[in-house]
């Protein structure tokens, strides 16, 4: 749901990344809002008797109005994760697939890598060990990717 919220604050934000896991999430919450609105649609066309015959609807068009340039805008930093532009997005099988790739590794010509996450507090002593900020496992001051999950230090 973080994602979902997350695409909603870069409302119209088209520079910048974004990974697998935050552009499915989206699309998979974006799914279920407008299905649950679909459903609460009917539910009121019934109840109050007027457009069932006609498929009128008022919540889900707005919802559609209300998400589609969120709904782009993280599509086209998905297509920047894999370092291509967001016109890819207008061809429908290859968005498909380049939606399903995993990104560039590393910082690419659409900015740094939305995977890489980077721990301000690296100890300073080389006998010391840091605690991963992201999965608490422990690890030796000598290393800086979290062994547990990837972490990767500065």
């Amino acid at each position: 749901m973080k994602y979902y919220l997350e695409a909603f604050k870069k409302y119209a934000v088209f520079t910048g990344r974004a990974d697998r896991k935050q552009y499915w999430y989206f699309v998979l919450f974006d799914a279920l809002m407008s299905y649950a609105l679909a459903f609460v649609d009917v539910g009121i066309s019934l109840v109050l008797g007027i457009g069932l015959e006609n498929g009128f609807t008022i919540l889900r068009p707005l919802y559609f109005l209300v998400s589609l340039i969120p709904g782009i805008a993280v599509g086209v930093r998905r297509m920047h994760d894999v370092n291509k532009s967001g016109w890819y997005l207008l061809i429908p099988v290859y968005n498909f697939i380049l939606a399903c790739t995993d990104g560039t590794p590393g910082k690419n010509d659409y900015g740094d890598d939305p995977k890489e996450r980077v721990a301000e507090n690296k100890p300073q002593d080389p006998e010391a060990q840091w605690n991963c900020p992201d999965c608490n496992g422990t690890n030796h001051n000598t290393t800086f990717v979290c062994s547990h999950c990837g972490y990767k230090l500065q």
